[in-house]
């Protein structure tokens, strides 16, 4: 049974994607052990509590230093042994202590198809805001694992969606999040826990 942590900082769709493929077996083999955010307002907490999983909130905002944080925050993943670590609208950066000690063992989900509109500054809606600037006719979303760079480690899943006239950044995002990323980041958890990958 494949141990899994998932860190977010906001809403959790994501993160509800995720359970329901594991309630649905459509993620097999796998279990949340954990989720941990930054941000101790995330309704993200609330769904792992009503999933029964604990939800830990670990802010660098609580810490003296970043180090300070980084250590902690790889001291809360040691503690639950686990196997992966997703990315689910984690908007902290991976300290490189972390990266090292579970190399190819943590994944991101990514609202656009990398290399487009990805890296420094872009998250979020801002991803979209710049698709839609840009005119591009097809975007999407990636799952790639994470390495020491920005939205840079290899990619494991893409899926395309279709840019629509009149889109505004907000429901492209939905789209986006429908048609793509509550698709793929289960698939991919599950060929991890699965030998897939």
């Amino acid at each position: 049974m494949l141990r899994v942590g998932v860190l977010v900082s906001g809403g959790g769709t994501n993160l509800q994607a995720i359970l329901d493929a594991i309630d649905a077996g459509s993620i097999r083999n796998a279990k949340v052990e954990v989720v941990i955010s930054n941000n101790a307002g995330a309704f993200a907490l609330e769904r792992a509590k009503k999933h029964g999983i604990p939800a830990e909130c670990l802010s660098p905002k609580d810490f003296a230093s970043r180090n300070e944080f980084n250590e902690a925050l790889v001291a809360k993943i040691d503690s639950y042994d686990l196997d992966l670590i997703v990315l689910a609208g984690y908007l902290v950066k991976i300290p490189e202590i972390m990266i090292e000690k579970y190399r190819n063992k943590i994944i991101n989900i990514h609202p656009s198809l990398i290399p487009s509109f990805c890296g420094v500054g872009f998250y979020g809606l801002k991803v979209h805001e710049a698709a839609l600037q840009r005119g591009v006719k097809i975007t999407g979303a990636t799952v790639h694992f994470v390495d020491e760079g920005m939205d840079s480690g290899p990619i494991i899943l893409q899926k395309a969606v279709e840019v629509e006239k009149g889109d505004t950044p907000e429901v492209l995002q939905r789209r986006v999040m429908e048609q793509a990323e509550w698709k793929i980041l289960p698939k991919a958890i599950d060929m991890i826990a699965n030998g897939e990958i």
